[in-house]
């Protein structure tokens, strides 16, 4: 049940994005602008598609358009103009679909009035997206039902909720068996002390409800999920001395994650797996996460876990899976599994990317950049 302290802050946040923001140049931090990784060719068309109005009020975290899209219905939790959701309409195509959910009006009004504009543009019989206008948390009241989207997606937006359980739950309950959870999101470095979590404008920035990141892992299993696969992670840096004075010594990272539901089976050993290159804008190799990137027929060792997903997820399909020891038919090379390497720490992830830039560039001041985290 939500407090009177939750309806407060929903309130200051359909202000701050209904009323104090009107582009992506008013932002006081990077927290919602931050790049994930290269885009494909394909995504960047998709997006130079649509309208310029509904991009001009994109306030994302990162890029949360997945691979192996064709056919799959979508659901975008938060999707404000519905910049990823028109982008998403053409990747999944005409036999697809996507839904935009978002408590503020005016976005859902943005989103609403540029239907036939890409329907059109798309070449598309009958529109493949639709807006609602509701809660994330509240997904059954808003009429979504269980077990009927492919993917769920959310851009910076999860942290605007108080209660970040009652999300995943609501989230794990809509995804079909084999579906997942592929979101960008702000997580803080320590859990934050009541100045951060009170202050209306952090919170607007998305910052001021940013979950603890050892947290998420902990939500997850509770609710069912797979434990959460990290894809990328930036520091997010603060243009405003006000409120770098607030954060003090907390961190924010930007990271993009994947939360799979999967079927109840039986134990899954170790296996081989080659990636048959069948996935549109990732033919030569996908990067599947921070720590597996699987290239067009070479064999990889995968865990347990991974090859579960693989399995019983829309991957499938794109992959030849055996047992480990059993040989498979190869013409690339071979990639042993090193559990070591593993990475699960976004603080860790982004302070190895902000690294391998430095060693190119100058450094850039921020509220993260100029000290180590943990």
């Amino acid at each position: 049940m939500a407090t009177p302290r939750d309806a407060e802050i929903r309130k200051d946040v359909q202000t701050y994005y209904g009323q104090v923001l009107k582009k992506s140049a008013d932002l006081q931090t990077n927290a919602c602008v931050t790049a994930a990784r290269p885009v494909p060719q394909h995504v960047r068309e998709a997006l130079q598609n649509v309208h310029e109005d509904v991009s001009l009020r994109y306030y994302g975290c990162g890029l949360v358009i997945p691979e192996c899209l064709e056919n799959c219905w979508i659901l975008d939790l938060g999707s404000g103009s519905g910049r990823d959701c028109y982008a998403l309409s053409q990747l999944v195509g005409e036999k697809g679909h996507v839904t935009g959910i978002d408590m503020t009006e005016g976005q859902v009004e943005v989103a609403n009035k540029y239907i036939e504009y890409h329907m059109e543009k798309y070449g598309f019989q009958a529109p493949n997206v639709n807006f609602i206008h509701g809660y994330i948390e509240k997904l059954e009241e808003a009429g979504i039902k269980n077990e009927s989207y492919d993917i769920v997606i959310s851009n910076c937006v999860i942290n605007l909720v108080p209660d970040k359980q009652q999300v995943l739950q609501e989230v794990y309950r809509v995804l079909k068996h084999g579906g997942e959870l592929y979101f960008s999101d702000v997580y803080a470095s320590l859990e934050l002390p009541e100045e951060i979590r009170t202050h209306k404008v952090l919170w607007g920035e998305c910052l001021g409800g940013a979950l603890y990141w050892k947290d998420l892992f902990i939500l997850a299993k509770k609710i069912g999920f797979c434990p959460p696969r990290l894809v990328t992670a930036n520091f997010i840096t603060v243009q405003n001395k006000d409120l770098e004075n607030v954060i003090g010594d907390c961190c924010f990272v930007s990271a993009t994650f994947r939360l799979f539901k999967l079927p109840k089976t039986g134990p899954t050993k170790k296996c081989q797996v080659i990636y048959n290159g069948g996935i549109t804008g990732h033919e030569k190799e996908l990067i599947f996460d921070a720590n597996f990137t699987f290239k067009k027929d070479e064999a990889v060792e995968v865990d347990e876990e991974t090859a579960s997903i693989l399995k019983n997820s829309r991957f499938a399909q794109d992959f030849l899976i055996r047992p480990d020891g059993e040989k498979l038919p190869t013409c690339g090379g071979y990639t042993a599994l090193e559990v070591k390497d593993v990475i699960t720490d976004p603080f860790e992830l982004a302070g190895r990317s902000d690294s391998a830039e430095s060693r190119s560039s100058p450094a850039v001041g921020g509220c993260c950049s100029t000290k180590k985290c943990s």
